[in-house]
């Protein structure tokens, strides 16, 4: 029998930068924004609320989060990590965008596009084919890579956490799993935990003996460049976060109702912002919607981003 020794999730993106940075990034963002429509957009009145000092004192507990995740990662011992992200025009573009995807092949260089810092990770190419075979089986439709161009997983959902935060010495065998998140449309909450069940299902049965990790990576709420704003007609904009959305999220994280989200439609999502909370939905989905331990969140208006991260440990954890 397979194990889920811990599970773990968090933001990305501005989550993995330091606040002194966060101007010149969100100004990057924009000017990318003003490629994709032509003008920059205004910064959101709320940004002016925040002042330097106060930020470094609320990242802090990110930053804590973040160390702590990583401290549990390297105290399960797991055998593989399973990487759960979304694409943004990465690794895959607009000529092929699957709904699921898991990466089958030996070994990846992953390409933090931002320190343009590269490492060659290892990956568990047998239990890749094992999970790929078993979630066809279960009747999802999952596409799979065993090669990316130039041999380069380049996507930040992944690429970032784990060069900076969870594998910087790129010792832990990976499998990278992919779900779609900003291109519309996507699978809805329900699908995705019933796709995290099927991980979870196919590790108790076919992995025996394999101790499995997985992470999750993305979200909160957050609207971004990137955000698909030709099919959001609501009444929110380029920077603004959700925060009322995203202490549901968390209040049904730490009472143990993770299943709650699987109710939630796309239209939730989009309306508000966290088109990537379904690499979260997934894992809750692989954990049974178990009690998590949410270690930090906070909203942060310079970042354009809500930051968040959790972790969910191998007893709370019902295989």
């Amino acid at each position: 029998m397979g194990k889920i020794v811990t599970a773990l999730a968090s933001s990305h993106a501005f989550t993995l930068v330091e606040p002194d940075r966060w101007d010149e990034f969100r100004e990057k963002n924009r000017e990318y924004y003003a490629q994709l429509y032509g003008e920059k957009p205004p910064v959101h009145p709320k940004l002016d609320n925040e002042d330097t000092v106060t930020n470094e004192v609320r990242y802090s507990r990110i930053r804590d989060g973040l160390r702590e995740m990583r401290r549990a990662l390297e105290a399960s011992h797991p055998d593989v990590l399973l990487v759960i992200g979304d694409d943004q025009n990465e690794n895959y573009s607009i000529e092929n965008i699957p709904q699921f995807g898991v990466y089958t092949g030996k070994e990846v260089t992953v390409l933090d596009r931002g320190t343009k810092e590269e490492k060659l990770y290892q990956c568990d190419q047998p239990t890749a084919q094992i999970l790929l075979e078993g979630l066809l089986e279960k009747n999802f439709d999952v596409s799979f890579s065993e090669r990316f161009a130039n041999n380069q997983l380049r996507s930040h959902a992944h690429a970032e956490p784990l060069n900076r935060v969870l594998v910087p010495n790129a010792d832990i065998p990976i499998i990278p799993i992919f779900v779609n998140g900003i291109h519309w449309p996507a699978p809805n909450p329900a699908r995705c935990y019933a796709f995290g069940e099927a991980l979870s299902s196919i590790i108790r049965n076919r992995l025996d003996g394999k101790r499995v990790a997985i992470y999750a990576s993305g979200g909160l709420s957050h609207f971004s460049a990137g955000f698909p704003y030709a099919h959001y007609d609501g009444p929110l904009g380029y920077g603004h976060i959700s925060e009322e959305f995203d202490r549901k999220i968390i209040a049904h994280l730490l009472a143990g109702d993770g299943k709650k989200l699987s109710e939630l439609s796309n239209s939730d999502l989009l309306e508000n912002g966290e088109l990537e909370l379904r690499t979260w939905i997934i894992l809750l989905g692989a954990v049974h919607g178990a009690k998590a331990d949410v270690l930090a969140y906070e909203p942060f208006y310079r970042a354009i981003m809500a930051m968040s991260v959790a972790k969910w440990n191998e007893e709370d954890i019902a295989v």
